[in-house]
C-alpha cells in the first residue's frame, strides 16, 4: 500500500494504472485507506478531446494541413540538425 502525501503522489498512482493494473490501495495520512479502481480506459481520449474543444480541433486541423503541405519537420530530422552548441548558454 502506497502512502500518498501530495496531489502529485496521487496523480502518479492514476498515471500508472492500466487495464492490467486496475486496482490501487493508498493511504492518505489524516484521512485513511482508499481503494482506487480503474473501471474503463478511455481508448478515444484524443478524439473525444478534439470533439469537445473547437480550439483544439482547429489546431489539429492546421497541424495536419501543414504536414500535408510539407511544412513540418520530423523529430528525427530536428535531432540530426542539433549540436552541443545549441544547448550552450
Amino acid at each position: 500500500m502506497e502512502e500518498v502525501r501530495t496531489t502529485e503522489d496521487l496523480m502518479e498512482q492514476f498515471i500508472n494504472m492500466s487495464r492490467e493494473d486496475s486496482v490501487r490501495q493508498v493511504f492518505i495520512p489524516g484521512k485513511g485507506k482508499f481503494t482506487i479502481v480503474l473501471q474503463e480506459e478511455d481508448q478515444n481520449s484524443i478524439a473525444s478531446d478534439v470533439l469537445s474543444s473547437p480550439h483544439l480541433k482547429q489546431m489539429m486541423d492546421e497541424s495536419l494541413e501543414a504536414f500535408r503541405q510539407g511544412k513540418t519537420t520530423s523529430t528525427s530530422d530536428l535531432i540530426k540538425r542539433l549540436s552541443p552548441r545549441d544547448f550552450m548558454k
